[in-house]
């Protein structure tokens, strides 16, 4: 009889996870060392053993043509840095990965972001792939940008493929400043946009977890095109209508994204429009204006997640 209290207790027994939060190493501003912290507190309230890791502090090289690494009995990886290398590495390795490396690379570059939400049924503006230049002293071709010019009216957004928070996004007025901006990026991945006007300086953040969206903030920047907080643009809670949720959901389960941030722009006949996904959208500011306890949710849906697989 004492043997068998002793292996039920045993099976029953709370196990706990170990997870790593992945971080780059040159982190240093608050917000991105928020993300982190939040996710460690409330992955440890559930029961979790968590490490937060800066990526020069992570080992998995390739050596005799095998990926070789120092981490040990890992349950779950939560990848808030961008490096596609190590991301890949990391899943070959089958560590349970959130997001999956497939769905962190498609929203860390805009034109492919872009190009995997087509013909799903997802509106976005209308967006055109920038011709690459190899040779920094040739001049931007007049065809390019007249194909711009015939294909989307001024103003016109510009924007290098890779970057986050607003940085290396552009405005054009004119062709002069068309020319100009195209220069400046033309050694750079980039596209041109079409410039929604009834959203300028206005977008709609909707966090999205496990495929369902869980809320969403306005942001409203009068002194700006960009909406986001980090240029000076304010934020307060919003409510979505059954064709955002929709749309919303939809994007995630296209990218298959286990937690996503989806910016949303409204044009003239009142129709939202997918202007951004962020993989690894930043939570503090949302998580305080709305309340919403963003790093809770999240958590809860990884545990889940993990002990389901």
């Amino acid at each position: 009889q004492l043997q068998k209290l002793y292996v039920y207790a045993i099976l029953n027994q709370e196990v706990k996870m170990n997870g790593i939060i992945i971080v780059n190493a040159y982190a240093k501003s608050k917000t991105e060392l928020n993300q982190a912290l939040r996710l460690k507190e409330e992955l440890e309230n559930l029961g979790s053993n968590i490490q937060i890791i800066p990526t020069d502090k992570l080992s998995v090289i390739i050596s005799d043509g095998a990926i070789v690494n120092d981490l040990v009995n890992i349950d779950f990886c939560i990848y808030l840095d961008k490096d596609k290398h190590l991301l890949e590495k990391l899943e070959k390795l089958n560590i349970k990965l959130f997001n999956k490396a497939s769905a962190i690379e498609i929203c860390d570059d805009k034109l492919l972001t872009h190009i995997m939400l087509s013909n799903n049924n997802i509106p976005m503006p209308k967006t055109i792939g920038g011709v690459l230049c190899y040779y920094p002293d040739a001049k931007v071709k007049k065809s390019i940008l007249d194909k711009v010019e015939k294909e989307l009216s001024y103003p016109i957004i510009i924007k290098e493929c890779y970057g986050s928070c607003g940085k290396s996004v552009y405005l054009a007025k004119n062709r002069l400043e068309l020319e100009q901006i195209a220069d400046n990026v033309k050694l750079k991945p980039h596209i041109f946009q079409e410039f929604i006007k009834e959203s300028s300086g206005t977008d709609t953040r909707v966090i999205v977890i496990g495929g369902k969206c869980i809320g969403a903030m306005c942001r409203q920047n009068t002194n700006d095109f960009r909406s986001n907080i980090e240029l000076g643009g304010n934020g307060f809670k919003a409510q979505l209508t059954n064709e955002q949720i929709t749309l919303c959901q939809r994007v995630a389960k296209t990218l298959n994204l286990d937690y996503c941030g989806i910016d949303l722009l409204t044009n003239k006949n009142n129709q939202p429009l997918v202007c951004e996904v962020n993989s690894n959208a930043f939570f503090g500011m949302f998580e305080s204006i709305t309340k919403i306890n963003v790093a809770k949710l999240y958590s809860q849906y990884i545990i889940e997640k993990v002990n389901n697989q």
